[in-house]
């Protein structure tokens, strides 16, 4: 994995613009739609991670409210 991910993070990119240019190259305009197609992709996938940093943030926010917080009376701790 320590080579992995740099590799994959690296050549992901490369490989999907030399798939755009050999794309333009066959097809011409259709690139655009394919081009589109990564963009819906690419945004999915970005609210997916950013739905998950935030409830991962939510619940060590609770975690960490309720760490500091005394017990309520009667709680019997």
């Amino acid at each position: 994995m320590r080579i992995a991910k740099p590799m994959l993070l690296i050549t992901t990119p490369i490989g999907l613009a030399i798939g755009l240019y050999e794309g333009w190259r066959l097809a011409g305009g259709l690139v655009f739609i394919m081009a589109a197609l990564m963009l819906v992709i690419a945004a999915a996938f970005g609210s997916v991670v950013y739905t998950i940093r935030k409830e991962r943030a939510e619940e060590e926010r609770k975690k960490a409210e309720a760490g500091q917080s005394p017990a309520p009376p009667g709680s019997g701790t």
